[in-house]
């Protein structure tokens, strides 16, 4: 079986080794990057990171040759690097809002140049490798897998850790292993909901706990890497939102912070991964592959341990002490959806995974074409939505707004349609001023 990684950014030697660890034998995988060297950093780390295993990692110089006779493509792409995100969030805390990659002004800009160069590369893997699966980690993930879904014929679904993160952080809560905690889960990527939990009692019975969990400030407060939501905003919602609600929900507040820090998350992992990358590829050039994972470990216990910091409370990546533990043991990450997601793809019984797939009728009121994030029986024949869900009311009109928001970006996107951009920026409801959308998209796309 052929995998090819389109786009080695940060995450590749994870995705190397929960692919290399996992149940997948006889693999070949292949890297692809337009970043000259980048693939061949990528490959030699691989290397170091799956000498035990039967992975065999190869690069190549041209994206056809990646893609063809693939059974998945991991898409991974950052059009512009970390840089292009630094400068959307610094734009983005100018003209008002908090800096976000996957939310407000800086996630449009995301989205509005990503969505030519996903459609392209998935229409590509619809001309030559036709029956493989495009697993998308772009981002913004929901935007992005609905462009390739809606404007190509490729088999694609999208994936994120924000999900099974929470679900991990409430069994931890709870006392209870993961596999004994079942949560109901509904919305769009970025922007979703817990609303029920349920735990395996002892004659393996699931039990409701959702009313104990809503009602214990502490379990509320542990859920979250910072003090993102009150307790009672949990409560008055009966939902539990995942962490990037808190965009919405405190929109003033995660800018202010971000102004007290004087910086941005994208900033920040800019100086991060610049010298993340010379460490690499000097270690890399000693062959010193030993010396290359160790930086890379304390890296990403670096940019873990900050996740969410500076936004929630004003705390810099550069502040705090360095955590010593493996994150390649991590339960949760990209890397471990990502080969659930394969693997499940190739069984032939089904497991239960959250995506972000085409709605069909997964959530009532939105259009069977949009793509949803929410639990799916996966197994070879593709993903199928659990059920038929009805948003609550409280979370229903953001639901609403931010789908026609995705799908006015699409609509921009594709034909670089500056006057359909600032629509869209305007139907975005962290924006909702027709100014202010104008003078967003003039600034983060350039006038003229």
């Amino acid at each position: 079986m052929k995998i090819a990684i389109i786009g080695c950014g940060l995450r590749t030697p994870l995705l190397i080794h929960g692919l290399g660890h996992s149940d997948l034998r006889e693999t070949r995988l292949v890297l692809y990057d337009t970043t000259p060297g980048r693939a061949s950093l990528m490959a030699s780390l691989g290397e170091a990171i799956a000498v035990d295993t039967p992975l065999q990692i190869a690069t190549a110089s041209e994206l056809p040759e990646a893609i063809k006779n693939c059974s998945f493509v991991i898409s991974s792409i950052r059009p512009g690097g970390m840089a292009a995100r630094a400068r959307d969030e610094r734009i983005t805390l100018e003209c008002g809002f908090a800096g976000q990659e996957t939310t407000g002004p800086a996630g449009f800009a995301m989205a509005y140049r990503t969505i030519p160069i996903a459609i392209k590369h998935a229409r590509l893997v619809e001309q030559i490798a036709p029956n493989a699966w495009i697993i998308n980690f772009t981002n913004p993930a929901g935007i992005i897998t609905q462009a390739i879904s809606s404007r190509t014929g490729a088999r694609v679904v999208g994936i994120c850790d924000t999900p099974a993160e929470l679900f991990f952080r409430i069994s931890l809560a709870l006392g209870r292993p993961l596999e004994d905690v079942q949560c109901d889960y509904l919305g769009l990527n970025h922007l979703g909901w817990v609303s029920a939990i349920r735990v395996r009692k002892r004659d393996g019975q699931m039990q409701d706990v959702t009313g104990r969990v809503l009602n214990d400030d502490a379990v509320l407060r542990s859920l979250y890497p910072a003090e993102l939501f009150s307790p009672d905003l949990i409560r008055g919602l009966e939902l539990i939102p995942t962490e990037y609600l808190y965009f919405y929900y405190s929109q003033r507040a995660a800018r202010a912070n971000q102004l007290s820090a004087g910086v941005t998350r994208g900033e920040e992992l800019l100086a991060l991964n610049q010298r993340i990358f010379d460490e690499l590829e000097s270690n890399v050039r000693r062959n010193d592959l030993a010396a290359a994972l160790q930086t890379y470990r304390a890296y990403l216990n670096r940019r873990n341990a900050s996740y969410m910091h500076l936004e929630g409370s004003g705390k810099s990546a550069f502040a705090g002490e360095d955590v010593d533990w493996d994150p390649f043991a991590a339960t949760t990450g990209y890397h471990r959806i990502a080969v659930e997601t394969i693997l499940a793809l190739r069984a032939s019984e089904p497991r239960r995974i959250v995506l972000n797939i085409r709605n069909g009728e997964a959530i009532q009121g939105l259009e069977p074409e949009d793509v949803v994030e929410v639990p799916c029986l996966v197994d070879r024949s593709g993903p199928r939505a659990i059920g038929g869900a009805t948003l609550p009311k409280q979370a229903e009109a953001l639901v609403m707004s931010v789908k026609n928001y995705e799908r006015l970006t699409i609509q921009a996107a594709i034909p670089q349609d500056r006057t359909t951009a600032r629509l869209a920026l305007f139907a975005n409801p962290i924006i909702a001023d027709w100014e202010l959308a104008g003078n967003c998209v003039d600034r983060l796309l350039g006038a003229g």
